[in-house]
This record gives structure tokens, sequence and C-alpha cells, in this order.
């Protein structure tokens, strides 16, 4: 017992170690690593915040990229979205110029006010739904849903402060509210699947909403293997289905229209 203290010490020093191998990609004063429009993202008293003022502004989806692509990792960040309107963590993502300067396409783990898309596996301007929110899917080497377990929606308010967790190792995608899992993701479509690519933050256009970013850190992994499609056993027991379609592609309520004039 007398080595106990050196024992506690040392675990100490472990987890200690194992915190720091979070980068923050948020310096808590301004956008610096950051590329978004200006009159659409600011940081107000130690907080990134994005406005969208209504259906005019922005007139599509716009987002806050971060510098630099990434593979395989883990990112925590802790947001929320006031207003009847969603937003979204993107990664493995690339730019699309030809929508705008801050136009974007790839995975994204879904910040959205109707339970069943908080938290799902997503791909904005890609392949749409995945996984709803209480439902672990695969794609299959032709790009086709399979569903592989269902578990309990997590029940989270996004308009309250929530951290949102991703893990990607190789083709294997895991998406987190507070620690409970949403939504997991197996991509064998290697023609539509991304490995690598960039993170950013949505702003969602259309009814108004502001984003929140509090706090946002990535630990890069470099164990993540791909895992292999098995024809024989990949997808025993799993269960065929169309990809998912949603009546509520921005909040909970009705979608404010523009007005005339």
């Amino acid at each position: 017992m007398k080595h106990l203290p050196l024992i506690l010490g040392i675990s100490c020093l472990a987890i200690s170690l194992s915190a720091d191998e979070f980068t923050p990609l948020f310096n808590g004063k301004d956008l610096s690593g950051w590329d978004g429009d200006p009159a659409l993202w600011k940081v107000d008293d130690g907080i990134i915040v994005g406005s969208c003022t209504g259906p005019k502004s922005p007139e599509h989806n716009s987002f806050l990229i971060r510098e630099g692509a990434v593979k395989d990792f883990e990112l925590r960040a802790t947001i929320r979205v006031i207003g009847d309107n969603n937003s979204g963590i993107q990664y493995r993502s690339r730019k699309l110029p030809e929508f705008g300067d801050w136009a974007i396409t790839g995975y994204q783990c879904d910040i959205h006010p109707a339970i069943q898309h908080t938290g799902m596996t997503y791909e904005e301007k890609g392949r749409g739904i995945f996984g709803l929110n209480g439902t672990n899917v695969l794609l299959d080497p032709e790009g086709g849903r399979w569903k592989i377990s269902e578990h309990d929606p997590v029940k989270v308010d996004t308009s309250e402060w929530n951290e949102f967790t991703i893990i990607a190792r190789g083709n294997h995608l895991i998406h987190q509210v507070n620690g409970k899992t949403t939504s997991e993701l197996f991509d064998y479509h290697e023609e539509g699947r991304a490995m690598d690519g960039l993170i950013a933050i949505q702003l969602h256009r259309g009814n108004a909403n502001r984003v929140e970013i509090k706090d946002i850190r990535l630990k890069k992994l470099t164990d993540a293997k791909v895992i292999l499609f098995d024809p024989e056993t990949t997808l025993k027991d799993a269960e065929k289905i169309e990809r998912p379609r949603t009546n509520q592609p921005q909040g909970t309520g009705p979608i404010q229209k523009p007005n005339k004039g």
C-alpha cells in the first residue's frame, strides 16, 4: 500500500496527458484559423456566433470553415441553436465554390430541434440522411442503406448547451450528444465516401436563428483502419431500408417565407 500515492500520481498524470491530446480549435478571442462570411460570423464575449436574420440572409446555407483537412479524429463541440432552425458540424468535407465562397459538402452531425434528426448521420449536398437519431446503419458498396441496430433516441433541447461528439475512424463514424450515441455509420460505399476533409459549422438559411459555439476541440487518431465489406457476414441480421426523408427541413414549426417586394 505504500506505493498507492505513486500509483495515483501516475494515474492522474495519464489522465492529464490524455486530456491534453485534445487541441482547441477556437482561441476564445477571434476567428483565427477559420474562414466564414464576416457579415454572418463573429466572436461575442468568448463565444462564436453565427446569425441568420431571416429567409433572405443568408440566401443559402453558409459555413464557418476550419483551415486544413483532417482524416481520423475525435471532435467535441459545445453548441446551441437559438430559433426554430438547425445547424450541424461538417467533417471530411470539401468546398463547393460553384455555390458560393462558404458552401460545402460532406458528412454532417445534425444539430436539429426535431429529436429524430438530432445527431443523425447525414451528408450535406450529397447522399442525404443515412441514420436518424436512434438508428445505426451501413452503406453497402453500391450505396444501399441497411439498418443494423436500433436504440432509444437521445433526447436533448438544442436551444440549451450540449456537447456534440464525432468519432471518425476509417469508414466507421459515430455521433454522440452529451456522451450518448445517437447514430453510427459504417460506410462501405467507396465511390461516395470521403476519408478526409474539412471541418465546418453550418449556419442554416430560412427561419431566423443564431448558432453559438463556446468550445470546440479535436484529437487526431492514428490507429484507425478501414473495415472491409464481407458479403457473407457484414449484412447478417441487417435490414435493407430506403433513404430516410424529412418533413422538417429547418426546425419543428412552419417555414418562414421572404416578404415580396
